[in-house]
């Protein structure tokens, strides 16, 4: 009761500069609205318009990140937070950094028996077709092998290759906006996504996409027809297994507030593709609606996120 006299004035940071920015709109906003509806006075912030310093003048109590991607969900926004000393929500800025960072999480899970499909990353200096052939034979990947940027969300620039000629393909349009990426091994099977929310598994939801896989569209368009099956067509010990592994992984990489962690079920066995520190809140997305289904309904939500806020993390 006390951290809800303290946080009067809550600051929600908004929008920002990434891909995601139309998501982040619709995530804090949806916020917002909750927010609003248990009587907390709000302001916003836009880090598009203003710097991030600049909040340091709005006198607020608690910030709220609502960014999604870059600058907002890599550890940039935290440590403007921590360096102003305005408790926050969501993970800390080295967890938020190595989430973000596909290939250090990805090491992680593989150093602490969390399956992750097999890996290995490329920066444009280091690309050539003999040296990508030479690493898909050294790693033991077979295709289709999906390549994509080790620092970016939504889906944005994910790419799915059957063959080798695809892939150089597409690895040489992505280098032209990113420094580094990942090739990863396709795993089929059924996409499973898990919620954790302040350290407590809250539950797992199934996506069976429309779409050739769960993209950008996918997530954020009702006309993809993304179906979600809620909670995820699984054996209960393997429904519990998932959960388990989703709170190791937020744990790990000393995350907060809430996640969600992406996971393919495959011949019997979990991969864990990545974690999501700054889950998406706008009516299509996933982590409301598994919070839902077990009873904690989108402002208790929020709020649960709002009230787990601190700094030094």
């Amino acid at each position: 009761m006390n951290k809800k006299k303290k946080f009067k004035k809550v600051l929600v940071v908004l929008g920002g500069t990434s891909g995601e920015r139309s998501i982040s709109l619709n995530s804090g906003n949806a916020c917002i609205k909750a927010l609003k509806k248990k009587k907390y006075k709000i302001t916003t912030f836009d880090p598009k318009y203003k710097n991030f310093n600049l909040i340091n003048k709005l006198k607020v109590d608690v910030i709220f990140n609502a960014l999604h991607g870059k600058d907002g969900e890599d550890g940039v926004a935290q440590s403007y937070f921590e360096y102003l000393r305005i408790p926050y929500t969501h993970s800390g800025v080295i967890s938020s950094y190595n989430c973000m960072n596909k290939i250090i999480s990805k090491a992680i899970f593989a150093k602490n028996k969390i399956l992750t499909p097999k890996y290995f990353s490329l920066n444009f200096r280091e690309f050539t077709s003999a040296n990508l052939k030479t690493m898909i034979f050294k790693k033991k990947i077979h295709f289709p092998i999906v390549v994509k940027p080790i620092s970016e969300g939504s889906s944005l620039g994910v790419k799915i290759t059957q063959n080798i000629n695809n892939l150089v393909f597409s690895a040489k349009l992505l280098f032209k906006k990113y420094d580094e990426l990942i090739f990863e091994e396709y795993i089929g099977g059924q996409e499973i996504q898990a919620a954790v929310l302040n350290d407590n598994p809250i539950g797992a939801i199934e996506l069976k996409p429309k779409r050739k896989f769960y993209d950008y569209k996918a997530k954020y368009t009702k006309r993809a027809k993304t179906k979600h099956i809620m909670p995820a067509n699984l054996k209960p010990k393997d429904y519990r297994k998932v959960l388990k592994i989703a709170k190791k992984a937020h744990q790990l990489l000393n995350c907060k507030g809430v996640t969600r962690s992406d996971f393919k079920f495959f011949r019997n066995k979990f991969y864990l593709l990545e974690i999501n520190t700054q889950p998406g809140m706008t009516n299509l997305s996933l982590v409301p609606e598994i919070a839902n289904y077990y009873g904690i309904n989108f402002q208790k939500l929020v709020e649960e996120i709002l009230l787990n806020a601190s700094i030094s993390k």
